[in-house]
């Protein structure tokens, strides 16, 4: 599947000294098991294109998962991790139930490895992320919210601040749009062949770039705090700091490692070419919905660090409990519905836990 894993696997995964053939053979098998994690969780039910288009047009980033568990295992420290999307036509008004759970789980597994997890949201969706993050039992694990106005001048102060302490290891957005593509960020993407400018004019209108838009191609700035320095600037501030998007549909932190006209080819709608995000991430993790995505990485991660006991406690119910509450506390809603109902991206949980039951089942979880 691409980028396999190298970790030391005579540290992580077998006691004592390893022989060369024991550790070839746990290559393999862990590249088989990692693959099959990664399965269960890349499957569209929504439609949105991105993975049900793939028999046709190819894998999408390939390998992302895989690197993106190894950087994780052998880099343990300080790791933000950033989700939160509003929908502003919702009843109530609220974050949406994908991206919450997801970040709460993948906190959870990395607070058990050792890494000083901060979670991170804007201010619109700070109740959705505080009642996952209390439903999760990371009561004790920081919080910082992003406000609105200033939000710019917000994330150079934190940067700066991390800079000043302990720094990051990791910077992980789930689930959490990011502006848009203006003619240079799409001109300088890596590709085959020359950027396709006159498309990219004929199909975008100039009022748009950089705007941040949800999944009908309308803009929600208003809503969402800009978060584009914290990816822009990391490394000034940490250097070798590693990034790690999760995203379902193109528009989120990530997607900027797709070139443009990959992702507009695959998703639908008239107005697909404004959605795609600009922002690229070391590592990008695709799932027919975020909170899956973020499932595979925590479970692959507590695996390849011989730790499956992190995933043990984290039952069917505890990942329903982090929905329910996240609509009742946060509020939350369905994000294609808007409603205030105990579900994800319009599945109900019974359908919407069918991944997390079998990543437990690869693990040997009951």
């Amino acid at each position: 599947m691409g980028n396999r894993i190298e970790i030391e696997y005579s540290r992580w995964l077998m006691p004592g000294i390893a022989t060369k053939r024991e550790v070839e053979m746990t290559h393999a098998e862990t590249d088989e098991r990692l693959e099959r994690l990664e399965a269960l969780v890349r499957r569209d039910p929504a439609g949105r294109g991105l993975i049900s288009s793939e028999a046709d047009r190819g894998v999408l980033c390939a390998g992302h998962l895989s690197g993106a568990v190894k950087s994780l295992v052998e880099n343990p420290g300080p790791v933000a991790i950033l989700t939160g999307f509003f929908i502003p036509h919702a009843n109530p008004a609220a974050a949406e139930t994908d991206g919450p759970p997801g970040a709460v789980t993948l906190g959870r597994v990395l607070s058990g490895l050792g890494h000083q997890v901060v979670l991170m949201t804007d201010e619109p969706c700070r109740g959705g992320l505080l009642a996952s993050a209390r439903a999760a039992g990371l009561d004790d694990v920081p919080l910082e919210v992003v406000p609105l106005a200033g939000a710019s001048q917000w994330c150079h102060e934190f940067l700066s601040r991390r800079q000043q302490g302990d720094g990051l290891k990791h910077l992980v957005a789930i689930e959490r749009v990011g502006p848009s593509h203006d003619l240079d960020s799409m001109t300088v993407q890596p590709r085959e062949g020359a950027p396709p400018e006159a498309e990219f004019l004929e199909r975008v209108p100039n009022e748009t770039w950089g705007c941040c838009h949800n999944m009908r191609a309308r803009v929600i700035d208003e809503w969402t705090a800009d978060v584009s320095v914290l990816f822009d600037r990391l490394n000034e501030f940490c250097p070798g700091a590693v990034t790690i998007g999760i995203g379902d549909g193109g528009n989120e932190i990530g997607m900027g490692a797709v070139p443009w006209e990959e992702l507009v080819a695959r998703l639908p709608g008239d107005h697909s070419a404004r959605i795609p995000c600009r922002i690229a991430t070391d590592w990008n993790v695709l799932a027919g919905i975020s909170n899956w995505g973020a499932w595979s990485l925590s479970a692959a991660v507590a695996l390849f660090a011989g730790r499956v006991d992190l995933v043990e406690p984290l039952s069917l119910d505890w990942q329903y409990e982090l929905v329910e509450r996240l609509v009742a506390e946060g509020p939350g809603v369905d994000g294609p519905s808007g409603e205030a109902v105990v579900g994800v991206d319009g599945l109900s949980m019974d359908d919407y836990l069918v991944p997390w039951s079998g990543i437990r089942g690869e693990l040997g979880l009951q």
